[in-house]
């Protein structure tokens, strides 16, 4: 059987702080990661190539058959079709970067080791459609399409439960799915600006409106009173409340309480306090600039509807209110309410509305193992490896500790 391995390419720095903690292809984009995707579509055994840091939790594996796909693209009918007729030695690449090769065991070693592999047979992919993540705001700007997408695969060929009695649908029934343990009780569905999926053990309670293109991850819980505008897409065991729009969350983190957050990327293991407010739009209605990390200043979005990125384990007290267009690294934190900074670097603390202290691992392994205990998960010796690694790496991002 052949091996797909999925690297992280040129798009991986334009990704953080989201890839601090993940290679590119375990973003979550619509329903699924981007791995998953591939999963679903080729049915291959799938490892990756990601950063040194990354590389013991994300292990690579190969074979005499390797399908080497770039981590940011999203597999379509069309492009998965041409994978499967590649013979060994050819190569698909798009606007000059490299999309998938097929390489033998000799070929691929030799890639690893940063070795010539001999030159190519490449073909460009001009008229063949297919998306890519190049950057953080196509995280919500190909949010719909992947939604929509996830939604036509895992129901094909597959039956949805039916809609309980008590809840209203507006639209057509074939766009909802049901996955089996499911719940939902007194809820709006409107399915007609797009499809809607309840994922298994997944629950809706009353009186929350959802408009579709939405998706909710298994296990995770939509509050009371809730109401969602799509495109939105969550991961597991997430706590939705409030008012939420266009967003993406990719597993494992809270926002259960009222507060409006709209366009925006939440990690993994977040917890929003009561009443946290991200705005997406500014008064002026100019373009939003989002923090780089590579290039280490506000970069364009090329939209005027843009919420904030918050990286893994980010917390806030309640009541912070994000502007348009602000970042968090990993294991950040607010501790008054109030407006945040722009952007609050990895494992930094803002305190009404300034940084200068930081949040130490041993805080951070504290926060972390007890939010993940309440999911029945358990902090690693590799993920606190992976956290100190990660707080070393950004120590740059906090000059106060070098005064």
């Amino acid at each position: 059987m052949a091996q797909v391995i999925l690297f992280d390419g040129e798009a991986r720095e334009q990704l953080l702080p989201l890839t601090h903690t993940r290679p590119v292809c375990d973003l979550r984009v619509g329903m699924l990661t981007i791995r998953e995707k591939w999963s679903h579509y080729l049915g291959f055994p799938i490892s990756v190539v990601t950063q040194d840091h990354l590389a013991e939790a994300f292990p690579l594996d190969y074979g005499e058959d390797n399908f080497v796909i770039n981590g940011g693209v999203l597999p379509s009918d069309a492009l998965v079709a041409l994978i499967r007729q590649m013979g060994t030695n050819e190569a698909y690449l798009h606007a000059d970067q490299l999309v998938v090769a097929r390489l033998d065991q000799k070929q691929l070693r030799k890639l690893v080791h940063d070795e010539a592999i001999g030159e190519l047979d490449a073909q460009d992919l001009q008229d063949t459609p297919f998306l890519k993540i190049t950057a953080l705001p196509d995280l919500i700007l190909l949010l719909e399409a992947a939604i929509q997408d996830d939604f036509r695969w895992l129901t094909r060929e597959r039956k949805s439960l039916p809609l309980p009695p008590g809840n209203t649908l507006i639209g057509p029934s074939d766009r909802l799915f049901i996955e089996v343990g499911a719940s939902l009780q007194g809820a709006i569905i409107n399915t007609t600006t797009g499809p809607v999926f309840l994922a298994r053990n997944s629950v809706v309670q009353e009186g929350s409106i959802i408009r579709g293109p939405f998706a909710l991850g298994h296990s995770s819980v939509v509050r009371m009173g809730s109401r969602i505008y799509g495109p939105f897409s969550c991961g597991p065991f997430c706590r939705l409340g409030g008012e939420l729009e266009s967003s993406q969350f990719q597993g494992y983190s809270n926002k259960a309480f009222e507060g409006y957050l709209g366009h925006s990327v939440v990690g993994s293991w977040c917890n929003l306090g009561a009443g946290t407010q991200v705005a997406s739009v500014k008064h002026t209605y100019d373009e939003i600039d989002l923090w780089s990390e590579q290039e280490e200043k506000a970069q364009p979005t090329g939209s005027q509807s843009f919420g904030a990125v918050l990286g893994d384990h980010t917390k806030t007290v309640n009541g912070t209110i994000f502007n348009p267009g602000s970042v968090t690294g990993v294991c950040a934190n607010t501790l008054t309410p109030g407006i945040a900074p722009r952007f609050i670097p990895s494992f930094a603390a803002s305190e009404n509305g300034v940084l200068g202290s930081t949040f130490t691992p041993e805080d951070a392994f504290r926060a972390a193992a007890q939010m993940m205990t309440r999911r029945q998960e358990d902090l690693t010796t590799g993920q606190r490896l992976l956290l100190l690694r990660i707080f070393e790496m950004t120590a740059y991002q906090r000059p106060w500790e070098s005064v």
